[in-house]
């Protein structure tokens, strides 16, 4: 769909991510979207992200597209990851002092005078009920977009349910005990394969009832986006039909947009990556043969301890495959100090290997010499892979990462599933058995999945005809 004229009435929508960078990305790929369809889009940020984010493509482009910001409530050395005793402080300040900041910023676009009208659709993160209150008490419609998968959003729909059953917290050590009370997903999952937060010593958790919260306002919103594809997960987003009255499913995102908009740069850095790119590796990447490299990337919150790093590390050089490795400043948390490195590992890195700051994965994942994905298991990453048909092995560590890993490995079968577990014969293991072939039927189904996902955002998709109807829908609440 072209971009309508400026002096046609359009609705002006306001998106609110969670400030995390898994959030701020498909959020932002929807606002991309919704500008090409003609809508003013006022995209909020906190304070923080908002200095990290590379505006100046966004405005050439979509000249409908503005950024905000607000503040997150927290010190400016706050480190904001999501592990350990630090996650509550980032989950609990987006509801004591962004809340009341969200309010007073779209009340201020309210009584803006000139070209922008006043707020007509408000978008939520699934995760920010915050902006649903908001949106009530100002009486605009609100929409909620969970950046998860549908099976990892219908799990946390029946965390309640399980902790009724006496499934959480988990009674005896058992963690291969299988979860039946779960519709769709009955011979699918053990409780290792339940969200992090599960894995907790008592119901009243302050994390786990912050995400039982979170999970039950979103059914206040007029409609669902998941940024998923129908022919992945049709079971379970017909199960969610029993609580939202409209599902968008409109991924993956990143391919709808190369679709819709014939022009938009594949690179990471056009949709809001908060981290600068080190793009030399995709010349590495090309003196290498086709399929020989293995990727490995942990994403943008998980953190490794030293010994981890190591374990890694390790089975890396020992597979004595091609290695690309993504190694960002916070991947061992508060502590960037590796240690004098083992002579072997020094060796093999500087034979096979390319360890770069943060890297444009979108392209690395499409490049001819990408083989394998050794992935924390985040659902960009992982729909990232499925969409260039590169088999994974998965690392999960945070929220939805133990389901995804579970999905890609019995539900798809297109990876395999190392949770729970960081020794380096195992790495070395798993990674020779992606690359050498050995799990033939994991490249065929990463295939046809990868097939399947691409056509979903073709023109006559279901992604493609689901942008549609939701475009339709915002306009209709105006």
């Amino acid at each position: 769909m072209a971009e309508l004229g400026m002096d046609v009435p359009q609705p002006h929508v306001v998106i609110l991510p969670f400030p995390a960078q898994g959030h701020i990305k498909p959020m932002l790929m929807l606002a991309e979207l919704l500008c090409h369809a003609g809508f003013d889009i006022t995209f909020v940020n906190t304070d923080h992200n908002h200095t990290h984010i590379d505006q100046s493509g966004f405005h050439s482009r979509f000249p409908r597209l503005r950024f905000m910001s607000i503040p997150d409530g927290l010190p400016p050395e706050h480190p904001r990851i999501f592990s350990g005793r630090l996650a509550p402080d980032w989950l609990f300040s987006t509801r004591s002092v962004s809340k009341p900041k969200f309010k007073d910023l779209v009340i201020s676009l309210s009584q803006e005078t000139g070209r922008w009208s006043p707020p007509t659709c408000i978008i939520a993160d699934g995760i920010m009920s915050s902006a649903i209150d908001v949106a009530e008490e100002l009486e605009i419609p609100v929409i909620t977009f969970r950046t998860y998968n549908a099976g990892s959003t219908w799990i946390n729909f029946h965390i309640t349910k399980l902790i009724e059953k006496g499934e959480i917290p988990f009674q005896g050590d058992d963690m291969n005990r299988p979860i039946t009370s779960i519709p769709e997903l009955e011979n699918i999952l053990r409780r290792k394969d339940l969200p992090s937060i599960c894995r907790v010593e008592e119901v009243e958790n302050p994390v786990l009832q912050f995400y039982i919260t979170e999970t039950a306002a979103m059914t206040r919103a007029s409609a669902l986006i998941l940024n998923t594809f129908n022919e992945l997960e049709a079971p379970v987003i017909s199960q969610l039909g029993s609580i939202f009255p409209k599902i968008y499913t409109i991924g993956p995102l990143h391919a709808l947009l190369e679709s819709r908009i014939k022009d938009h740069p594949r690179s990471d850095s056009s949709n809001g990556s908060l981290r600068k790119q080190d793009r030399t590796c995709l010349t590495w990447l090309d003196s290498q043969p086709s399929k020989s490299v293995i990727y490995v990337s942990f994403g943008s919150v998980v953190v490794l301890t030293h010994d981890q790093l190591l374990e890694f590390w390790h089975g890396l050089v020992n597979s004595e495959k091609p290695f690309l490795w993504v190694r960002r400043q916070g991947l061992l948390g508060m502590d960037e100090e590796v240690g004098e490195t083992p002579a072997e590992l020094m060796r093999g890195t500087e034979e096979r290997g390319c360890i770069v700051g943060w890297a444009p994965q979108e392209e690395v994942l499409a490049h001819r010499a990408v083989g394998g994905f050794l992935t924390h298991g985040g659902w960009n990453s992982t729909l990232e892979s499925i969409l260039a048909g590169v088999p994974m092995v998965c690392w999960p560590q945070v929220a939805d990462q133990q389901p995804n890993s579970r999905f890609v490995s019995d539900l798809w079968g297109i990876g395999l599933d190392m949770k729970d577990t960081c020794d380096r014969s195992i790495v070395e293991k798993m990674v020779r058995d992606l690359m050498e072939g050995k799990r033939e039927s994991i490249r065929q189904s990463s295939a046809e999945i990868s097939r399947m996902a691409h056509d979903s955002v073709q023109e006559g998709g279901s992604s493609y005809c689901n942008i549609d109807k939701l475009i339709e829908h915002t306009r209709s609440i105006m």
